[in-house]
């Protein structure tokens, strides 16, 4: 339930406003009759556990007037949402509550209903920015815990709330998958501009010789095909904000075209001789080396230099793995939800694993990877089993080590509760003899691979030669999951822990059909 503290020196109005939130069961409500009364009620805190998350500030108040209460509220807490009400708005005093913090600036009076979809909003608003440690790990806003150990995060969150409250054109820079455009989308709807469009549009995926069309519209007849008059994402985009991604890809010409739109602030759609004045905001992002570029004469100086004002440069997953744990846990939480199930986290081999790991495809592909362990996974927490092969690989496990080593763990549990033994993931319910990979075990139970147990080989000493075996052991393993699950390659890489992908490669690598076990019985 959200706290609210409403901030007025009217009674009646504190009472109405209280009665309107608590009457949606969604909201805590208290009270405090002017600007010293709510820092007094503000500051009964430790600074680790945020009181109120959203203040309901009027502006004329005796002893400390709403601006100045808004200003020590932001120096205090900037995460608190504050909204600004006065009965007697002026734009001046509207600017200069958002550019001190305040989300959005009110006449009063204001219905219940209209007050509620304002806090519904701020609170989106705020969220995006929390958001961005799981989709770029950047920062988490907890009450006033910043979740990352890293100055970078410190300096991209203060930025981003800076870039807010300005119109400033700015250049977000990070590899692949580092989530640039819902940093784009943080900035925008903490704005001024909130309230109207935001237009993304991906630069590397638009023609050469649509570009400008797509950009600035263009008049009926223009050019071939142009039936009817079109306007372009400048003129949709009209008092909100154009995010431009890949703008690294963008041809030349159009580069000239931005540049003047930066500029002059107009823009003429093709076949048009009339120009149209633009008020949008300009959000760029890239993965690439645009200064390299510059140097090759690929990218316009005077166009990076007008966009790279105030640049964001978000940081890849491999330099944060610190906050690896932090994020598993957030992606495992959604994925419990979005497949029903109840994970309850990581085990510690999995984990260690994927700190080995690099991360190429920073968040985006860890959210993958979870969710392909989702599919994959049969018990309440993600395994090495589960884990694609790319990431053991790179943590130095073979995809038969750690079949192995869940078998084992296997065997241990089913030997503590007594239950059938379980062969890598395939449950027999047949008396056939338990199959045991324990480096100091014999080997017992029928050699015919048709049977239910493997054949593994043995040294000349008598002792389990994992290496020398491995590649019999992985085809065999294969066949019996394939007549397990009738030849289905889909049930077998599911609950035979094995990657689709992987299975695939190993049936051709040994040359197995996998249509031959559709109608094998196991005897």
């Amino acid at each position: 339930m959200l706290k609210v503290l409403v901030v007025d020196d009217d009674q009646a109005l504190r009472f109405s406003i209280r009665s309107a939130l608590e009457a949606t069961r969604r909201f805590s409500i208290e009270e405090a009759f002017d600007g010293v009364n709510a820092m007094e009620k503000i500051k009964t805190t430790d600074n680790t556990k945020r009181i109120y998350d959203i203040v309901i500030l009027d502006v004329d108040m005796p002893r400390m007037n709403g601006l100045a209460t808004l200003k020590a509220i932001k120096e205090f807490d900037p995460g608190i949402i504050v909204l600004m009400l006065t009965a007697h708005a002026t734009v001046e005093a509207a600017v200069a509550a958002v550019k001190d913090g305040a989300y959005n600036f009110l006449s009063k009076p204001i219905s219940g209903d209209d007050l509620t979809a304002l806090i519904d909003r701020a609170i989106n608003a705020h969220r995006m920015i929390s958001n961005l440690a799981v989709s770029s790990p950047v920062f988490v806003d907890e009450g006033r815990k910043i979740i990352g150990n890293t100055s970078q995060m410190q300096k991209v969150f203060n930025v981003i709330h800076k870039l807010a409250k300005v119109d400033t054109p700015v250049l977000v820079r990070g590899a692949s998958g580092t989530g640039k455009e819902l940093v784009a989308k943080a900035i925008h709807f903490n704005s001024a501009r909130k309230d109207e469009k935001f237009v993304a549009i991906n630069c590397s995926a638009i023609p050469e010789n649509l570009f400008e069309s797509e950009l600035f519209g263009h008049e009926k007849g223009s050019f071939t095909g142009a039936d009817q008059r079109k306007i372009g994402k400048f003129q949709f985009a009209e008092g909100g904000t154009l995010f431009l991604d890949e703008v690294g890809d963008m041809p030349q010409l159009m580069q000239v075209k931005i540049l003047r739109v930066l500029q002059e602030k107009v823009f003429t759609p093709v076949g048009s001789n009339r120009e149209i004045p633009t008020n949008v905001r300009i959000i760029a992002a890239t993965n690439r080396p645009l200064e390299k570029m510059m140097e090759e004469g690929k990218f316009r100086e005077d166009l990076f230099y007008r966009l790279n004002v105030v640049p964001i440069i978000l940081p890849q997953l491999c330099d944060r793995k610190d906050d690896l744990e932090v994020l598993i846990n957030i992606f495992i939480k959604k994925f419990n939800v979005a497949h029903g199930k109840k994970m309850s986290g990581v085990t510690k081999d999995a984990l260690d694993a994927m700190k080995r790991y690099n991360w190429p495809g920073n968040i985006r592909e860890l959210e993958n990877v979870i969710e392909h362990s989702f599919v994959l996974e049969s018990g309440n927490q993600i395994t090495l089993g589960s884990l694609p092969e790319a990431v053991l690989m790179a943590a130095g496990i073979s995809l038969i080590d750690a079949m192995d080593k869940i078998q084992s763990q296997s065997e241990t549990l089913q030997q503590m509760s007594g239950a059938t033994a379980v062969t890598m993931g395939v449950t027999d319910s047949d008396d056939d003899d338990d199959l045991s990979l324990d480096a100091d075990s014999e080997i017992d139970g029928d050699d015919d691979l048709d049977g239910d147990i493997m054949n593994i080989g043995v040294s000349s000493n008598g002792m389990l030669d994992f290496n020398a075996q491995k590649e019999e052991f992985e085809k065999q393993f294969i066949i019996k999951a394939l007549k397990t699950f009738k030849g289905k390659i889909n049930q077998t890489a599911l609950h035979a822990n094995i990657p689709k992908k992987t299975l695939l490669r190993k049936i051709e690598k040994y040359g197995i059909v996998a249509k031959e076990y559709a109608k094998v019985d196991l005897d």
